[in-house]
């Protein structure tokens, strides 16, 4: 309530980027202060062997995750944790730092609890991040892995398996990102020819470690039924772990915000992406006859939205916006509606 009330309302008079940083900075200076965070953890973590969940092999300590886009560079990944999720999604990573789209690039539509962003991979690059990754506490962390900008379309799988060796060593799963609006023609990697090529060279690599990662495709919500049907194939074909959806969207359909919010360029995410994903998810998991993992994430703003997900077919579920919009109780408020509903079920 009083993040609502009193802190978003503040934080909401500035720039969002620019909010984005200052926020960063607090919480690393935060972490300085002797036992918060561990009172923080205390609060804000719900531990219960009914939200313990078992997928790819990997033990997570409840289903709450942080979306990649938030903690792009690694740089909170233990702060986060404290906060209650029960596992972190980093990047998306490029092999090369870049410094992403020009700003400004990341928009708030209030009146839709959405957000527009075209931030285009901005990151420190893959050897930065792996450093920083080398320092992190017992925290289940996934790796968002895409290409850089200047990279031609035809030599992105190069620069996906670059980030893959970095990071192998450093991450629990990966996060094969062919689904961002922001990157020029990112999105044609999501053709079946593309998708197989790529997903069969890393998983070729991944095959050659003596203890293959889990790798799970993330898709776009902008994708028809026949498209989805083509990405069960691909999944089935490379035998990749399972898939991430959704991204955020291009479309604008049915918004409040003005005319000049809606136009900008860039993935929308949050409420005017809920249904959506989810209806994604409930497709993926009955044409594939819930032999596919799934991880949900698009749109969920409170604890309903994360459970009609779990009901659609997802086994974990992730957050952005609605961290952004309703504060870092959400976490805990999510596990335990999610809690309740494995204990009713």
């Amino acid at each position: 309530m009083i993040y609502k009330s009193i802190i978003r309302p503040l934080l909401f008079r500035f720039d969002a980027e620019k909010i984005h940083d200052f926020t960063f900075s607090s919480l690393k200076l935060l972490s300085f202060i002797p036992f918060l965070f561990y009172f923080l953890e205390k609060y804000f973590k719900i531990n219960h062997p009914l939200l313990k969940t078992k997928l790819f092999g990997i033990d997570f300590p409840n289903p709450v995750g942080l979306a990649a886009g938030l903690d792009k560079n690694a740089k909170l990944i233990n702060q986060f944790s404290s906060l209650g999720f029960g596992f972190i999604e980093i990047g998306t990573v490029t092999p090369k730092s870049q410094s992403g789209n020009p700003k400004k690039r990341l928009f708030r539509l209030l009146s839709d609890d959405g957000i527009i962003n075209r931030m285009g991979f901005n990151n420190d690059g893959v050897e930065a991040i792996a450093s920083r990754l080398k320092k992190k506490g017992d925290v289940i962390v996934g790796g968002n892995i895409g290409k850089n900008k200047i990279t031609p379309i035809e030599n992105a799988v190069s620069d996906y398996l670059i980030s893959f060796e970095y990071l192998f060593d450093l991450v629990d799963y990966f996060a094969i990102n062919v689904s961002s609006p922001n990157t020029e023609n990112l999105r044609d990697l999501q053709n079946k020819d593309n998708l197989i090529s790529l997903l069969s060279a890393i998983q070729k690599n991944n095959h050659t470690k003596k203890t293959p990662k889990p790798i799970l495709l993330k898709i776009a919500p902008d994708l028809s039924n026949d498209q989805l049907l083509s990405i069960i194939d691909v999944v089935n074909q490379t035998s990749i772990d399972g898939i991430i959806a959704t991204n955020t969207t291009i479309e604008r359909k049915n918004l409040k915000s003005s005319e000049i919010l809606i136009k900008e360029q860039g993935g929308l995410s949050g409420a005017p992406l809920t249904n959506r994903s989810t209806e994604i998810i409930r497709f993926l998991h009955k044409s594939s006859n819930g032999k596919i993992p799934i991880i949900g994430v698009g749109g969920i703003m409170n604890p309903n939205d994360a459970i009609e997900k779990i009901k659609a077919g997802a086994s974990l579920v992730q957050l952005y916006s609605g961290f952004v919009y309703s504060g870092p109780s959400i976490v805990r408020q999510i596990n335990k509606t999610i809690l309740d509903f494995r204990i009713n079920q």
